[in-house]
């Protein structure tokens, strides 16, 4: 059969479906929006959280911006991008371009301007050093034309310090929205906010910022003015000099209790003479955000675990209640936190010590959202719009410079880990709002090293006028066509990621899932064998990853759970869950599919379904899928389960003769029994090795059941 006829059979049956489903009880066909009413999209891929030399980072803007939405060897081609340096402030010029370094030709008399079969021009790992008068390492103070007097900022260091508010109105967003323009991709300013009384924050305020596809000169001006309001490292009291910023939000209390009257902001933090005041600080910031920008912002807490536990007198983590708080106060702005982190390949993976919150990362992810029924399933089961993400987090490569393919640090945002994020432009051009709007829907998926590239994840309400095998077989169809243009399945009577399927008491319904494990190889610049798989016997290339298993994850939903019952709405994350308020013990794995349960086309999609017959309780469906079998030492458990990223450390061999040279090296007495001295599986290599991909939840609401509140 040719692929045109093969296309046409195929929508002919989906359309045959969706009016056999539209015909059922009203009842079978509530989903978040019935099919014609959602405009068109596509998943997209981008990054939000991220450094220049503006901050902590190495690397210019526009160095930084070609790494990421570029399409050079090692790019990430990405579709969308958000610069998001800390608050505070800075005294190197990220506005300034990297100048190319000289080949490592010196025995040949080569020059950055020959061509020939040696490495390409490239830049030192910390970029250009301030000694060579290059690069974005130099200082505002040298680059500036009137030198200090341009700077508002900490006049008592030495080159001076200029306020992050001003880098972000006068500096960065000129750039970014020049960058924007010429690449004809939306990117915008962020900013990853140190949070008050917690730790790090990946935030935005859209509003007056034009990238691309719009016309005309924008600002960052409230962007700009969040950053002087509520960042713990800005303790500047200058309302931003003409700016005259009043951080007030109007009918809060904190207008007069805390607020400072000379800076117009609360000034305080988390502190033994005023516990809790920077939680409260951050409140506000949200508060402010939806009196000011609605529609354009996001506040998405990053890392959670990495600063451990909440500290009411210091500036640490999260608890749940702090989740609770935040998604309370703006819903459409606190919708999800970042569990999975970057610093991928760091030696203590995500930059996680012992001293995490969980001890460590599971497979990449942090413990909030890798242990089914803790903290991110607690959330889940109250029925929040409370999504998961991940981003680079990209400062440096470590030992080597952002040219190289190798890291002992960070991964280029859209190297490794991918936010695949659903727009719905229909015919109009990707929008920053629209990005947003997508971020804030929970119609997105994660995945590491390109592990899969493409999903589509659906509930519907099975039609009783139909046999089990053809509701089967024609939502499969549906599901395999949606994979293959990158979209999503639209059927009256289903519901995708971030949405609610409403169902009468008794239905049954069909989870359907088709994925594309892409054919070929991902980013990875290692072909040898993956050590972790080598460990029993697997011969994998370690940049052409296979998809393990996808696990179906499902818990009861039971309601929002009451502020004041602090029993089950506070507390911190323990080890044997002992904390009812941050575990959701209905939370299970319900079904494994692998190459023995889907069908798999040769383009590497495969297709999957599961059915729930008499469903009385409302629920949700979640996926997540690896590349590693369960069982596997020092990786995952006898049930699929990723272990502590810790214990694989020094105890998997990385023993084929191609394996890189900055491997760690085993020690005596290591569990495995390896041989002192011998290379073993650690930075970026064993990043690749350990893939997983997360999806967003779909929601069952069942009628005269449990609302699910927070979700369309």
């Amino acid at each position: 059969m040719n692929n045109t006829l093969r296309l046409r059979q195929t929508a002919l049956a989906v359309a045959s479906l969706a009016a056999l489903l539209s015909a059922a009880a009203p009842e079978l066909a509530l989903a978040a929006d019935k099919a014609k009413t959602k405009a068109a999209g596509t998943y997209t891929t981008g990054d939000f959280h991220n450094h220049t030399t503006c901050s902590d980072g190495t690397l210019s803007i526009k160095k930084l911006v070609d790494k990421s939405v570029g399409s050079s060897a090692g790019a990430g081609n990405l579709d969308w991008f958000m610069l998001a340096d800390h608050g505070g402030g800075s005294a190197r010029n990220c506005t300034l371009s990297e100048d190319p370094f000289t080949p490592v030709a010196p025995a040949l008399g080569l020059t950055s301007s020959d061509t020939g079969p040696y490495p390409p021009a490239t830049y030192p790992g910390g970029g250009q050093p301030a000694s060579t008068a290059k690069g974005p390492n130099q200082s505002w103070e040298s680059t500036l034309p009137n030198g200090r007097a341009g700077i508002l900022g900490d006049g008592t260091a030495t080159p001076k310090v200029m306020w992050r508010w001003q880098e972000i109105q006068s500096f960065q967003y000129a750039v970014m929205e020049a960058e924007s323009r010429a690449r004809s991709k939306p990117m915008w300013v962020g900013l990853e906010q140190n949070a008050p009384g917690h730790e790090h924050i990946s935030t935005t305020v859209l509003n007056g910022q034009l990238p691309w596809p719009k016309t005309g000169t924008g600002n960052a001006n409230l962007q700009a003015q969040y950053e002087y309001c509520f960042d713990r490292s800005d303790s500047d009291t200058s309302r931003g000099v003409t700016n005259l910023w009043d951080c007030t939000v109007q009918g809060s209390g904190n207008n007069n209790a805390n607020l400072d009257a000379t800076a117009k902001k609360i000034t305080g933090n988390n502190s033994a003479s005023t516990p809790n005041l920077g939680h409260l600080k951050i409140l506000e910031g949200i508060r402010w955000m939806s009196e000011k920008a609605p529609n354009g912002s996001i506040f998405v807490p990053a890392h959670l675990e990495r600063a451990g536990l909440y500290n009411p007198t210091g500036s640490n983590g999260f608890n749940i209640e702090h989740l609770r708080n935040f998604n309370n106060a703006g819903p459409r702005i606190a919708f999800g936190f970042e569990s999975m982190p970057g610093h991928g390949a760091e030696i203590n993976r995500g930059s996680y010590s012992t001293n995490a919150v969980g001890g460590g990362t599971f497979g990449g992810t942090g413990v909030y959202a890798a242990e089914v029924g803790g903290v991110w399933d607690a959330l889940l089961g109250e029925g929040r719009n409370w999504w998961f993400f991940a981003s680079s987090d990209y400062h440096s490569r470590g030992s080597f410079g952002p040219d190289q393919r190798e890291t002992t640090s960070d991964f280029l945002p859209g190297e490794y880990t991918r936010d695949h994020v659903m727009v719905r432009s229909g015919a109009a051009s990707l929008t920053a709002e629209g990005i947003i709007d997508g971020l804030r829907s929970g119609n997105s998926f994660v995945a590491n090293g390109q592990l899969i590239d493409r999903l589509s994840f659906t509930v519907c309400a099975a039609n009783p006028a139909l046999p089990r095998a053809a509701n089967k077989a024609l939502l499969e169809k549906a599901a395999t066509a949606a994979v293959s243009k990158n979209n999503e399945v639209r059927i009256d009577g289903c519901a995708t990621m971030g949405e609610k399927l409403v169902v009468r008491p008794g239905s049954d319904v069909i989870v359907t899932i088709a994925l594309r494990d892409p054919v070929g190889t991902n980013l990875s610049p290692y072909s040898f064998a993956n050590p972790s798989l080598k460990q029993i016997g697997v011969t994998q290339p370690l940049n052409a990853p296979v998809l393990d298993h996808v696990d179906l994850i499902n818990g009861n939903v039971t309601g929002y759970v009451d502020p004041n019952n602090l029993a089950a709405y506070a507390g911190a994350w323990t080890a044997n869950k002992g904390t009812p308020a941050a575990v959701n013990p209905s939370t299970k794995v319900v079904k494994v599919f692998d190459k023995s349960g889907w069908t798999a086309a040769a383009d590497g999609t495969l297709t999957m379904s599961y059915r729930v017959s008499g469903v009385k309780a409302s629920q949700y469906f979640r996926l997540r899928g690896t590349n590693l079998p369960a069982n596997l030492p020092y990786e995952t458990d006898a049930n699929g389960n990723p272990l502590k990223d810790f214990d694989a450390a020094g105890n998997i061999a990385c023993s084929d003769a191609a394996c890189p040279a900055h491997l760690t090296l085993a020690v005596a007495g290591n569990k495995a029994g390896l041989a002192v001295g011998a290379k073993t599986s650690s930075y970026d290599v064993a990043a690749w090795a350990d893939l997983w991909f997360y999806s967003n939840p779909v929601f069952v609401e069942v009628v005269n059941s449990v609302k699910v509140a927070g979700v369309r």
